[in-house]
C-alpha cells in the first residue's frame, strides 16, 4: 500500500490550509478505493513487463487444446510459481474465449482462515501488465444477497493465488475486464454449495468466466501424486460437490507418505462446481496434468512433488452421469480381484498391495455389494450402502464379508471356491423418495430406514419377488427386522438406487 500512502501524503500537503473538514472528505475519498498492489512479481512470476508477457504468450502458444464441445463456464488453473506450473496454466487459458466483462477468481486461501468467501468490493488488482478493476456492482450484489460473501481485503493482502492468474487473463483477453476476487478455505460443504449457487444465479445472463485457482496434491512422491490427482480429476467429473469432498477424504486416509492435501483449493473447486451446476448442466474435461518434478526437475525432487491440473467446465446438453462408469476390462479385473481375495483368505496368503491402484477409477469412492452363489443358490451377499472406501477396497471388503461373515451361511470352504459364482453390484448414490409410488420395479434397489434399523434389497431381488407390495414387505421384515407393512408409514425413510451389476 506504499503508493496509496504516498498519494494521501501528497494530497494532504497540497491542501494543508483548506481546513479539517476538507481533509476528512479527501481522506475518505482516497480510502474508498482499495489498491491491491502487486506482491509476488519477481517471486512467483517475472517482474519485468516484457519478460512476463513473453512467458505467458509462449505458454498460450504451446498449449494444444482439443476442440471443445460446449461453451466454457469455468476453468481450473494452477497457482504455483510460473517455472513450476505456468505451462500447465496455459492450457486452461488457451481454452477460454477472448472477451469477458467479468472474471470471477475463486482461489485457495493460504494465509488466513475465512468463514465463507472473502471478496474485495472496490478498487483494483495490479500486475506489471497493468491494473484490473474490481467489479463493484457484482461484489455489492453478492454481499447484499448472501452473508457468506464478506468484504475482506486482509485475506488478499499476502495471498498469491489470485494475483498469479491475472497476467494470463491480461494477455489472453482482447478487451479490459472487471474482476471479482474471492479467497475460500472453509470445510463447510453446505456453505460452499450456497456460495457457488448464489454466484451461479448472479452470473446468469452476464458475459462472465469463473477461474478456479487451485493446485493438487502436496507432497507425495512422483508416482503417487499422479494417482491421487488423476483420481481426483475423475471425481470432479461426477459434478457432485459431496462426492468430490468424499474422494478427497478417502484418498487422504489411504496413508500415502507425505500427502498433506489432495487439492490446495478444494473449497474453491467445490464452490465452482456448485456454480456451474447452477449455470449448467455442465461437464468437466481435464486438459493437462503434470507435477513439479515433470515441469522443473532442476529445482524439484521426485520424492516430494506438487501436482498441477488444467481443466474446463463446459456447458452441456445433459448433466454428468454422477456415477462410476466401467468398461468390460475393468469389470473383469474387479471380478478377478474378488475371487483372488477369497482364495488368499482360504490359503492364508497375505497379499502385497499398493495403497492406490494404477487404474484411477478403482480409487474413486464406491458403494458395492458382492453376491456369491453356488449351484444357483445364494451363498452370501454383503456390501456397503454408501461409499466409504475406494471402489477396489469396497470390492475386497464385499468379497471377504460375503464369503466368511454373512451370518445366514457358514463360511466358504476350500472345496467350494471353484464352484462359486461371483456378481458385483456397484450402487448409484441413494435418492430419498416420498413413497412407494416413486419405486420402479426391476430398475430400483430399495433401502428402508426406520427407528435405527435399515435394510436393502438389490434390484436383482425383483426376479424373485416381482410384486411391489411383497417386495417392500419382505424388505421390511427380512432385512430390516421391522413389521411387514412399515413401508406404508410416513415415518419410514425410503431410498432408491440403481446398480451396475456384472458377474463371471
Amino acid at each position: 500500500m506504499a503508493l496509496l500512502r504516498k498519494s494521501i501524503k501528497m494530497k494532504i500537503k497540497k491542501h494543508r490550509h483548506a481546513g479539517a473538514l476538507f481533509l476528512l472528505i479527501l481522506s475518505s475519498a482516497v480510502f474508498s478505493v482499495e489498491a491491491r498492489e502487486m506482491m509476488f512479481a519477481g517471486k512467483f512470476y517475472p517482474a519485468d513487463k516484457e519478460e512476463l508477457a513473453g512467458f505467458v504468450d509462449s505458454a498460450l502458444a504451446k498449449a494444444a487444446v482439443p476442440k471443445l464441445g460446449g461453451a466454457v463456464l469455468a476453468v481450473i488453473a494452477p497457482h504455483a510459481g510460473y517455472p513450476f506450473s505456468g505451462r500447465i496454466a496455459g492450457y486452461a487459458y488457451k481454452a477460454i474465449g477472448d472477451e469477458y466483462d467479468t472474471v470471477v477468481i475463486l482461489s485457495a486461501g493460504h494465509t488466513m482462515s475465512v468463514k465463507g468467501a472473502a471478496i474485495v468490493k472496490d478498487g483494483f488488482f495490479e500486475t506489471p501488465l497493468g491494473k484490473v478493476p474490481v467489479d463493484k456492482k457484482l461484489a455489492g450484489e453478492l454481499i447484499k444477497t448472501c452473508p457468506l460473501f464478506e468484504n475482506n481485503s486482509a485475506a488478499h493482502a499476502n495471498e498469491h493465488a489470485v494475483e498469479v492468474q491475472l497476467p494470463f487473463l491480461q494477455r489472453r483477453l482482447k478487451k479490459p475486464f472487471k474482476l471479482l476476487p474471492a479467497v475460500l478455505n472453509t470445510e463447510n460443504i453446505g456453505d460452499l454449495v450456497k456460495i457457488g449457487e448464489t454466484l451461479g444465479r448472479k452470473l446468469k445472463g452476464r458475459k462472465a468466466l469463473i477461474v478456479v485457482s487451485a493446485d493438487f496434491s502436496h507432497y507425495p512422491d512422483h508416482s503417487y501424486a499422479k494417482r491421487v490427482d488423476e483420481t481426483l480429476g475423475l471425481a470432479i467429473k461426477m459434478m457432485n460437490p459431496e462426492y468430490f469432498r468424499l474422494a478427497n477424504r478417502i484418498l487422504l486416509n489411504k496413508g500415502i507418505p507425505e500427502l498433506a492435501t489432495c487439492a490446495c483449493g478444494e473449497a474453491a473447486i467445490t464452490a465452482a462446481m456448485a456454480a456451474v451446476n447452477t449455470l449448467g448442466p455442465a461437464q468437466f474435461l481435464e486438459l493437462k496434468y503434470a507435477d513439479s518434478y515433470d515441469e522443473y526437475p532442476q529445482q524439484s525432487s521426485p520424492d516430494r512433488v506438487v501436482g498441477y491440473m488444467a481443466g474446463v467446465f463446459l456447458k452441456s446438453e445433459k448433466a454428468a452421469a454422477g456415477k462410476v462408469v466401467l468398461n468390460d476390462g475393468q469389470k473383469k479385473e474387479l471380478l478377478k480381484e474378488a475371487r483372488t481375495e477369497i482364495k488368499n483368505r482360504l490359503l492364508e496368503i497375505k497379499p502385497k498391495r499398493d495403497r492406490l491402484s494404477a487404474d484411477y477409477a478403482f480409487n474413486l469412492p464406491g458403494a458395492v455389494f458382492v453376491t456369491l452363489t453356488g449351484g444357483g443358490d445364494l451363498r452370501g451377499c454383503v456390501g456397503t450402502i454408501e461409499p466409504r472406501m475406494t471402489l477396489l477396497d469396497a470390492v475386497r471388503y464385499g468379497a471377504l464379508s460375503a464369503a466368511f461373515e454373512d451370518r445366514r451361511f457358514k463360511p466358504v470352504g476350500k472345496g467350494e471356491l471353484e464352484k462359486l459364482k461371483i456378481e458385483i453390484s456397484i450402487l448409484s448414490p441413494l435418492k430419498k423418495i416420498a413413497g412407494a409410488k416413486g419405486i420402479i420395479p426391476h430398475k430400483h434397489g430399495v433401502v428402508i430406514v426406520r427407528d435405527g434399523r435399515s435394510g436393502l434389497f438389490l434390484p436383482q431381488v425383483w426376479e424373485q419377488i416381482p410384486g411391489k407390495e411383497d417386495f417392500l414387505s419382505g424388505l421390511c421384515s427380512q432385512k430390516a427386522g421391522l413389521e411387514r407393512g412399515c413401508w406404508r408409514d410416513k415415518k419410514t425413510g425410503i431410498y432408491v438406487f440403481t446398480v451396475d451389476a456384472f458377474q463371471e
